[in-house]
């Protein structure tokens, strides 16, 4: 009898310890997954869209395919503003984030405001996420040219320029996917919303395509760190 008591003890104390064993296992694994927010407007938000169909599940679903797991943080604000990113960047960048995507730049120009001062707030987000220690892909947005061809030229070269001052990740565009780097998006309608502004699903696939190489390369800064 007593044999048989020690050996159930024996037993519960193996699994006790097993069961306790797991979750451990399970946090130290989930703790090399690197931490990425997507800082941005409602392009990055996913304006309009079911949440499964926004530019941050879509950016995740694809680095799953590629072998990279990252946990994405949707930052993405509808109707934001440069100003606005830079006003919210410091409690944003908290302890657990690895690295930041940063698309802003888009409703800046809806309200024609000063390229310089645009240029000045992304300057800021830029610092804070180098004084954190968070590397930064910077995407692009080119401006149309209804501002004219001195404001969409002081426009278009903010981002290359603050990512070289910056020595941050540049993408040229975040519609890439889908006419280049033009900006020209007539061709690509079929990929819009209706409001001729937000991407739909299919027009997130395609953006998504074309700045995956670009954050897969973040995430390498990342490890490498």
């Amino acid at each position: 009898m007593m044999r048989k008591a020690m050996g159930a003890f024996s037993l519960y104390v193996f699994l006790l310890s097993f069961a306790a064993f797991l979750p451990q296992h399970a946090g130290a694994q989930e703790a090399d997954v690197p931490v990425i927010v997507a800082f941005g407007d409602s392009l990055t938000q996913g304006y309009g869209l079911v949440p499964e169909d926004g530019f941050v599940p879509q950016l995740a679903g694809w680095l799953g395919e590629q072998g990279v797991p990252v946990r994405m943080i949707n930052a993405g604000q509808s109707g934001d503003t440069t100003a606005g990113g830079l006003s919210r960047v410091a409690w944003t960048l908290t302890p657990d984030v690895d690295g930041m995507i940063v698309a802003l730049g888009g409703n800046d120009v809806l309200r024609g405001i000063d390229p310089a001062s645009s240029r000045d707030n992304l300057a800021g987000i830029l610092r804070a996420a180098a004084e954190a220690e968070v590397p930064v892909l910077l995407i692009g947005l080119q401006a149309p040219g209804n501002y004219g061809p001195a404001y969409k030229a002081q426009f278009d070269a903010i981002f290359p320029e603050l990512a070289q001052a910056f020595g941050t990740r540049y993408a040229p565009d975040f519609f890439a996917g889908f006419a280049g780097a033009s900006g020209d998006l007539n061709a690509a309608r079929v990929l819009m919303q209706p409001d001729g502004i937000h991407p739909n699903a299919k027009g997130v696939a395609r953006i998504v395509d074309a700045l995956g190489p670009s954050i897969l390369r973040l995430v390498t800064d990342i490890q490498g760190d």
